[in-house]
């Protein structure tokens, strides 16, 4: 079941066409659990060689979707906050891991 999850996790992923674009890839997703990982390449970076914040962002907006959608059923990001703590710098590649801790309808 959990490598039927991924594997149609990897298709949805890849019919949207600004991750393809941005080149993330599902290593993991299992039911309420996902890691998305995404290789930094220059353009991605701002002006002082950090990643850029709509990068990190765009890649927990998706995670958060995908970790939602395996407990939910088909779902979209509807409200998240990030507080950025340090730049992202001098790494080959950004990972991140989303956990569903609750779920419910509204």
């Amino acid at each position: 079941m959990t490598h039927d999850l991924l594997e149609q996790g990897r298709r949805i992923l890849a019919r949207q066409p600004f991750n393809v674009l941005m080149g993330a890839t599902l290593d993991t997703l299992e039911t309420g659990r996902v890691e998305m990982r995404m290789p930094l390449v220059p353009a991605l970076l701002q002006q002082h060689g950090f990643v850029h914040g709509g990068v990190i962002s765009y890649l927990a907006d998706n995670a958060l979707a995908f970790a939602g959608g395996s407990v939910l059923g088909d779902a979209v990001t509807s409200e998240f906050k990030i507080n950025y703590l340090r730049p992202v710098a001098d790494a080959d590649a950004l990972l991140v891991i989303a956990m569903v801790t609750g779920s419910g309808r509204a």
